[in-house]
């Protein structure tokens, strides 16, 4: 059985030439033939040995996702679907703007946390995805977006973890992937134009701001535990006190002076004008100007399993007053790629659901007294 290559950031991948006999340089040379020039095949790769080509040939390969389908929006966004084997499927989104190209890739074949406005949630959760299939993401879209937009240099800017899964469930593979995306030998991307999206699990905030600090956004969602715990399931084992200690904590890190609060607009649920003064309260515990954070307010793309409604334009826009008002940057989230299902919360994929989730749901409904969800979606760099 040989081995992808693509599951190597560049530090792994010399480890992997020196097994095999070979200098650290020829690492750098392998590493930018597959993530600079899109190479899958060896002997595509002309600077190296063909002594070299040869025996990777006997113990490697470079191993992208088989792509099920691709959808295009009326407004640019492209949809991926990529197989990653035992009937289970990811999706990731290009978003185009006049600025930069953002792509929102996945971390999970399903997701555990069960956030109940999430489509991805309710499918439950299949597997965590290798280092591998997350970079083959960003593999296939940098590469197929040159050809497509008959580009020669760098389409894809930003990228977010924001697709199907939570990324601090899946740390081990992650890592090696946000390293991928970071090195010059890689994609070049800047630490603050990668951004890692979480539900809060704060040991691994932690340990992400010592190994590999990038911009971070923070789904939060409601102002106070009681609603965050039906919300955002997650929670109940690090309340609010324990998530925004650890956003402290990473500012210290991070490559931006800010945490991005991601906040799902659901009609009569979290989007009345006390919640709003509630949050301002919540960040001027840490900060009486409330510059450390900013807000980013998604509206809610319903599906038929939620049973949530979306916030009223006038409503979404009263509760941004609010937190502005009160020195707190907030903006409103443009939905992209809705016709094509690619929008915010949007991302289900194609997922053997072992978990029984639909059947756990509809025990959860029988007691609860209001329509509760969640959602994952891109942050822009400001």
């Amino acid at each position: 059985m040989t081995t992808n290559l693509l599951d190597f950031d560049l530090n792994g991948l010399a480890v992997f030439c020196e097994q095999l006999g070979e200098k650290r340089y020829r690492a750098v040379q392998l590493f930018r033939w597959i993530h600079q020039k899109g190479a899958s095949s060896f002997d595509d790769m002309s600077d190296l040995a063909k002594s070299l080509r040869e025996k990777l040939k006997g113990v490697a390969h470079v191993m992208p996702l088989p792509v099920m389908s691709q959808h295009i929006s009326s407004d640019g966004t492209i949809k991926w679907l990529f197989d990653v084997g035992a009937g289970d499927a990811v999706e990731a989104v290009f978003i185009p703007e006049e600025d930069r190209g953002t792509l929102c890739i996945s971390s999970q074949a399903g997701c555990a946390v069960g956030c109940r406005f999430c489509s991805t949630g309710h499918q439950g959760f299949s597997r965590n995805l290798k280092t591998g299939e997350i970079i083959a993401q960003l593999w296939f879209a940098e590469h197929f977006l040159r050809k497509h937009l008959r580009r020669d240099e760098r389409v894809i800017s930003n990228v977010v973890m924001m697709g199907m899964g939570e990324p601090l469930q899946n740390y081990s593979q992650l890592v090696p992937a946000l390293r991928a995306m970071l090195d010059d030998h890689g994609y070049g991307l800047s630490r603050r134009r990668v951004t890692v999206s979480t539900s809060g699990i704060v040991p691994k905030m932690d340990l992400l701001a010592e190994q590999c600090p990038v911009a971070l956004a923070v789904s939060l969602h409601a102002p106070n535990d009681a609603l965050r715990d039906n919300l955002v399931p997650l929670n109940k084992k690090y309340p609010l006190a324990e998530l925004l200690g650890a956003c402290i904590r990473y500012l210290a890190y991070a490559p931006r002076d800010f945490i991005t609060f991601e906040y799902c607009m659901l009609d009569g649920v979290n989007d009345q004008p006390e919640q709003a003064h509630e949050l301002v309260k919540l960040v001027r515990q840490y900060s009486n100007s409330g510059a450390w954070c900013k807000f980013n307010l998604i509206p809610f793309n319903p599906f038929p399993q939620s049973g949530l409604k979306q916030s009223s334009a006038h409503q979404i826009l009263a509760f941004a007053r609010i937190l502005n008002d009160a020195g707190i940057v907030t903006t409103i989230r443009k939905t992209r790629g809705d016709d094509i299902d690619a929008a915010c919360g949007q991302l289900a994929g194609d997922v053997i659901d072992r978990t029984r989730v639909d059947q756990r749901i509809a025990r959860q409904r029988t007691v609860m007294l209001k329509p509760i969800a969640t959602i994952v979606e891109t942050v822009k760099e400001t």
